[in-house]
């Protein structure tokens, strides 16, 4: 049996902070697959905004002190994939994460810090992490504890817990209803993130709703 832990942290020396708090009109997330391998030193990040927010995200990775280099990978419309190396110093939740035998499942930014998801093969794994936290001056909040019978990249849903709360606020304040009776701003300045950050959390989390009720094996 394995443990998922939903924890949020932030620092200023974590991954992006800079850049982030600087740049809040796009959504950032850890490409989950290159987060979990300690050794290459590279990570990969989606980036999701308007064109402008885009720019000015990409001028603030030049100033940002957590990155030694980036590399644009891949663009598409208002999406962006970065391959990314931090510099000595930057503190990573997720080798910490691999050390214990666990993987970081999700990353995903706010204007602060990072939201994370992370699969870990029990309970007792989590404390070293939180003890990481403690000792580098982290901010650790651990925001959902729960079992799992087997390793998956998700739950009987697989949504986050940050996609089934926007997901949930748009239902109920009629986002989904016809006429709309809310709309991304509404729901971002509720949620204290940026209308783009609620875009795409309602389209991933819909995403995962389709893939875990309606898609056939």
């Amino acid at each position: 049996m394995n443990v998922i832990a939903e924890v949020y942290v932030a620092h200023p020396d974590m991954a992006l902070a800079p850049t982030i708090r600087a740049v809040s009109d796009v959504a950032v997330q850890v490409v989950p697959h290159s987060g979990t391998d300690p050794e290459t030193g590279m990570f990969f990040f989606l980036v999701e905004g308007e064109e402008d927010a885009l720019r000015a995200f990409e001028a603030s990775l030049e100033e940002d002190h957590t990155v030694d280099s980036a590399t644009l990978v891949s663009a598409s419309g208002s999406t962006r994939i970065y391959r990314l190396c931090h510099p000595e110093g930057t503190k990573l939740l997720s080798p910490r994460t691999a050390e214990v035998g666990g993987l970081m499942l999700e990353a995903e930014s706010d204007s602060v810090g990072w939201a994370v998801r992370l699969q870990l093969p029990d309970r007792e794994a989590l404390a070293p992490l939180w003890e990481y936290c403690e000792a580098e001056g982290i901010a650790f909040e651990l925001r959902q504890l729960y079992r799992q019978e087997e390793w998956t990249i998700g739950g009987v849903t697989g949504l986050t817990e940050a996609q089934r709360v926007t997901l949930l606020m748009a239902y109920e304040r009629g986002y989904f209803s016809e006429p709309r009776e809310t709309s991304l701003e509404d729901l971002a300045e509720a949620l204290d993130i940026s209308p783009t950050a609620v875009g795409g959390r309602i389209r991933r989390g819909t995403a995962r709703l389709i893939e875990a009720t309606l898609k056939e094996e």
